[in-house]
């Protein structure tokens, strides 16, 4: 893209950039009663059929999904004007939710710093090997990627390591702010947990809530898998990466139901938002609708994002995702290699 494009892009998108009070405070109102009615209704479902409860806890799963959005821009101080409002916000939502704060606030900022570059994964991504880094690796290398790019792994397992394990524990250099903020959120969900199993007992509470975060989060792994993987997208090394190009190239327009696109806070207009994080959630599509270079991001629906699955490995040669059956011939040759190799060393000696 030319500086006289960039600047354009930048100029269509800066009216976008600045919250509306009005608009935020609407969707907290929108969005967390009704949370917790819902919750409720999954409650009192129990008394009728447990199907019934899992039902309800679809579709509060969904509402759990759109308040960590509410979170997720209060950590790119988006949400609201005021810092201090966005932290407070941000904590509840966390709270609510079982994300830290201040600790995902920085991994996310990393992420969005260093989307689709090949020198830079790592922090606050999922795991990407490119095509000649799978073949040079060891045997258990291999193992453990596939292991962890398994559907079953990553949506099944993965919400669970999310809320028990990674967003409980702070990074070795954590600033103090963002280890207290990982307290306070820690010490909190105990406390209410503890509060609800005393109320109503720890196996109805757990019949209600662990459906409501698995389902949200499995959903929201896959959303955030989906967003970046897909077939041609793109990932560069450290001197060819472009920040804007990550953004529109890299990130999809997941275009959803329109049901749906509400529940999610517009996260589909990804593209939107790697651009320009400080464009709240509300304002995504309105950006996407005006900006004609950015209506050229690769659009993706829910049919058309099922062939992700398949997407496990980055051809940095073909510019694409192949599949794990795809890299078998090249293992093939490796280990040819290799038999030649060791064949000829006998034979010296």
């Amino acid at each position: 893209m030319s500086k006289n494009n960039l600047l354009t892009l930048k100029k269509e998108v800066a009216p976008f950039e600045h919250s509306d009070m009005k608009s935020s405070v609407m969707q907290l109102f929108n969005t967390i009663p009704l949370f917790f009615l819902l919750w409720f209704a999954s409650y009192q479902s129990l008394k009728i059929s447990y199907w019934l409860t899992l039902a309800f806890a679809v579709v509060t799963a969904g509402f759990v999904i759109r308040i960590f959005i509410i979170f997720h821009d209060c950590c790119h101080q988006s949400f609201f004007k005021n810092r201090k409002l966005n932290s407070i916000i941000g904590t509840i939502t966390g709270i609510i939710t079982m994300f830290p704060y201040e600790k995902w606030k920085h991994d996310h900022s990393i992420h969005h710093a260093t989307s689709s570059n090949l020198n830079k994964r790592g922090t606050g991504d999922v795991w990407i090997m490119t095509v000649d880094e799978y073949v040079a690796a060891s045997f258990w290398e291999r193992l453990s990627y596939r292991l962890y790019r398994n559907p079953i792994v990553m949506f099944g397992l993965g919400p669970i390591y999310l809320y028990l394990i990674s967003n409980r524990l702070n990074h070795r250099d954590a600033n103090k702010k963002e280890r207290i903020n990982t307290y306070i959120t820690n010490l909190s969900i105990i406390s209410i947990y503890a509060f609800m199993c005393w109320a109503i007992g720890w196996q109805t509470f757990l019949l209600v809530q662990l459906p409501i975060l698995f389902i949200a989060g499995s959903l929201g792994i896959w959303l955030f898998y989906v967003q970046h993987q897909f077939e041609d997208s793109y990932f560069e090394d450290q001197e060819n990466w472009d920040y804007v190009k990550a953004a529109i190239d890299g990130s999809s327009y997941y275009k959803l139901p329109k049901i749906l696109q509400w529940i999610t806070g517009n996260i589909g207009f990804h593209h939107v938002h790697h651009l320009s994080p400080k464009v709240p959630n509300y304002h995504l599509e309105k950006v996407h609708d005006s900006t004609l270079e950015l209506q050229k991001a690769t659009t993706i629906t829910i049919g058309s994002s099922l062939k992700a699955l398949r997407f496990r490995l980055w051809d940095s040669k073909n510019k694409t995702f192949i599949s794990f059956k795809e890299i078998k011939h090249l293992l093939k040759e490796k280990n040819q290699t290799l038999r030649t190799e060791q064949q000829t060393i006998l034979q010296e000696k």
